[in-house]
């Protein structure tokens, strides 16, 4: 990876991005991709659609949501303490003792998850996010008010790191990468000669409804779509490999196998991962994804999807961890796949 497209994608994981919230690292997104894009255009969810060879017939849609999980203030109490709920899939026991930036209407405010002393009896052996709080340092509930409302959002304060030249660790990986990936893939398959159309979105609200995801699919009518997301990485002490499967770090792109993805497309991307050299490791989806790719599926006439993922250590946690490497075999991956499209490939599984 280029230093400025480290640099970038170090910049988009400090921009705070909750569902629902997610205006400022879509601007960002926006101004960067455009360079590179035929067109750019928004729609009304608040998704960001960049588009190579918008007249091609065939289209392939490219979705990575860049939402991330959030604490959502639903109470402020006398003292000025802020209590929260979750916008998202957030963990009560990685919350514990970490600092949050509070998305105030006026400004932002930083403050911290308050913890009953060990010597006071610690917190108890099973607690949920309505035992814990905020301490942002005032004094009353009037005070607080001046500053925060009920529906503010709150994101861990967390900046990203590189590790051992690596691994990159940090908050919101899950999935401001899956955005950093499709939007590298638009701008490499614009320095080639393409017979497709490409739809790079950059989606909201996976992580809370995945409605970014339906209403991209719904309003472009792909003929494909590939969700990049991310996946659990299981190569970490106490994960049962038996239950969960094994997923490394630098272990290569996970394709998902099961009755939601089209398995042409899969074949499609195995046959670039064979030219490329490259190694693919597989994850089960025998119903559902749990991704963006759940409801572009059901747009429309129906679309065939694939899901490509990201292995990811430390799944909705402040320290999310991945590995460099995945992600630029991913980036050629994929520009690999699309770029060899000739446009009249069949995704029905009953064709040959």
């Amino acid at each position: 990876m280029e230093k400025k497209q480290t640099n970038f994608l170090l910049k988009m994981l400090q921009t705070p991005s909750p569902s629902s919230m997610e205006m400022e690292i879509q601007k960002s997104w926006m101004k960067e991709i455009n360079k590179h894009a035929d067109e750019i255009r928004t729609d009304n969810a608040g998704n960001v659609i960049a588009v190579l060879n918008p007249g091609a017939e065939f289209k392939v849609l490219l979705a990575g949501h860049c939402d991330e999980i959030a604490l959502v203030i639903n109470r402020i109490d006398d003292q000025g303490y802020l209590h929260f709920d979750k916008m998202g899939g957030v963990n009560p026991k990685a919350a514990v003792g970490m600092k949050v930036i509070i998305l105030g209407n006026n400004k932002s405010i930083t403050g911290v998850i308050g913890v009953n002393a060990q010597h006071h009896g610690g917190l108890k052996d099973e607690f949920g996010l309505e035992d814990l709080f905020i301490d942002c340092g005032a004094k009353s509930k009037q005070e607080m008010e001046k500053l925060v409302q009920i529906g503010d959002l709150a994101v861990y304060k967390r900046d990203p790191e590189v590790m051992m030249d690596r691994y990159i660790s940090g908050r919101g990986l899950d999935n401001r990468t899956g955005q950093f990936i499709v939007g590298e893939v638009l701008r490499k398959l614009a320095q080639r000669n393409i017979n497709v159309g490409v739809y790079a979105v950059s989606t909201v609200n996976e992580e809370t409804n995945m409605g970014g995801a339906y209403f991209a699919a719904a309003g472009i009518q792909p003929t494909m779509a590939i969700a990049c997301d991310v996946t659990f990485a299981t190569d970490y002490p106490g994960v049962n490999k038996n239950k969960y499967g094994d997923v490394r770090l630098e272990g290569g792109p996970v394709l998902a196998k099961g009755a939601p993805i089209n398995r042409k497309i899969n074949q499609l991307l195995e046959k670039s991962a064979t030219s490329l050299n490259l190694d693919l490791q597989y994850e089960l989806t025998p119903r559902m994804t749990g991704t963006d790719a759940d409801r572009m599926r059901l747009t429309g006439q129906g679309v065939p999807v694939s899901l490509v993922s990201l292995p990811l250590r430390y799944m909705h946690s402040p320290v999310e961890t991945v590995s460099i490497k995945d992600m630029n075999e991913e980036i050629d991956l994929l520009v690999d796949m699309i770029a060899n499209l000739t446009g009249e490939e069949s995704l029905n599984p009953l064709e040959d």
